[in-house]
């Protein structure tokens, strides 16, 4: 039987700019308010695992891959203490600490990763690596392949002839990335949102590696509702003139409708309890009444300006339009059989989910729940309380520490 548990906690007003500007939301730009006692204090290396060659599951050749990945902690000798962790839509491979000696911790789970937390740095290696087709392409401390890397067939940007990747073709990259480090077998799986897809599929196409399943804020597989908000997240950027059918690197990048896509990436991630608890109807200029100015804005619609432009600037258009498709592309198992998907996990799971999920329905989540247990495998539910939604799965992880302190320690 699924075990349902349900963690309250008070809900905390958050401030409107600062914290989301500088730090990012997840699926666009990842809101997490850690501290310096919740944060890991190492400084983290950024490493790059690269392949001659790789052939994805629609048999198309990518030559040269490179994606960027880091740890923490310490492999034992024995190599059974790895735990893999793989990042949402718009987020990179930095789950925890910062680049820097004296910089900000950047990490969007430094709450749960770190000497004496749930994921202990002590106890555990824990691997996490930048995913193909990253959205922050043209960010320093990202190192992924995609649209916007060079065709070593042409020297140019590949654009729109780079091959389709799915879910899966994630996967197998990682997997070469643990082979490459004479690993094989994980102790724990754990991803938020588009990484619970990674995760899942892991425990689908490698059951015997994945000796604990961590899905979080994420279900088995696209539903028609996930697909429409995908296709309204690519929407803005193919209106966009300067995306010229994905061939703009030797000109004007079609930053407008970028913009216009992380908006709405940002504000779906997102729950109107939160907008209405953290805004009022204020105008972004106290002069500039939206009743009389057709251009003039409320603060709510300034902030996901900021937001988006900020975003944006790390990010590649192409790149997105990739993972949409990456994401809508995904059931479990890769073939055409939920049930049979998710029938092949055989791993003890615990999901990880906000009933007020607007991208990845609560039901979606509870019935993935029932049909990993029908094919056998344990499996606990556990709500993440808040007002944020999906990004719940991150911000409000910390809730979770308990239970997934005990899980790993099984």
């Amino acid at each position: 039987m699924i075990t349902l548990h349900t963690q309250r906690q008070a809900q905390r007003y958050v401030p409107a700019v600062r914290p989301l500007l500088a730090t990012g939301l997840l699926f666009a730009y990842c809101a997490v308010f850690a501290t310096s006692s919740l944060a890991w204090d190492e400084v983290v290396e950024k490493q790059v695992f690269e392949m001659e060659e790789f052939t994805t599951q629609g048999g198309e050749t990518i030559e040269d891959l490179a994606v960027g990945w880091e740890a923490y902690g310490t492999l034992n000798d024995a190599r059974d203490n790895v735990i893999l962790i793989t990042h949402f839509f718009s987020g990179t491979s930095n789950a925890a600490g910062s680049y820097s000696e004296d910089g900000e911790p950047t990490g969007y789970w430094d709450a749960i990763i770190g000497p004496g937390k749930a994921l202990d740095t002590d106890k555990y290696y824990i691997i996490s690596s930048d995913t193909l087709v990253n959205l922050n392409a043209h960010a320093a401390n990202v190192t992924t392949t995609g649209p916007a890397s060079i065709n070593p067939q042409t020297g140019e940007p590949w654009g729109l002839d780079f091959p389709v990747v799915t879910i899966r073709d994630f996967v197998e990259v990682q997997k070469a990335l643990l082979e490459s480090q004479d690993i094989d077998q994980l102790h724990a799986f754990m991803g938020a949102s588009m990484g619970a897809l990674q995760a899942i599929e892991w425990a689908t196409a490698y059951p015997q590696q994945v000796e604990r399943l961590i899905p979080v804020i994420g279900s088995g597989v696209a539903d028609p509702w996930l697909l429409a908000t995908l296709s309204s997240w690519a929407a803005p950027i193919r209106l966009d003139p300067n995306w010229n059918e994905g061939d703009y690197y030797e000109g004007e990048p079609p930053l407008d409708g970028l913009k216009e896509a992380l908006k709405l990436v940002t504000l779906n991630a997102n729950h109107w309890e939160w907008a209405n608890q953290t805004f009022d109807r204020s105008w972004a200029e106290e002069d500039a009444d939206p009743a009389e100015d057709i251009n003039a804005r409320y603060a709510i619609e300034k902030t996901l300006d900021d937001i988006a432009a900020a975003r944006a600037e790390q990010a590649d258009a192409n790149h997105l339009l990739y993972l949409v498709k990456a994401n809508q592309t995904f059931i479990a198992g890769h073939g055409d059989s939920l049930e049979e998907g998710l029938a092949a996990i055989t791993a003890p799971t615990l999901m990880l989910y906000s009933e007020n999920d607007l991208v990845f329905s609560p039901s979606g989540v509870r019935r993935t729940a029932e049909l990993i247990e029908a094919g056998g495998a344990e499996v606990e539910l556990q709500t993440l309380e808040g007002n944020r939604g999906h990004l719940d799965g991150v911000v409000a992880i910390e809730q979770a520490e308990a239970q997934l302190r005990d899980f790993l320690g099984r």
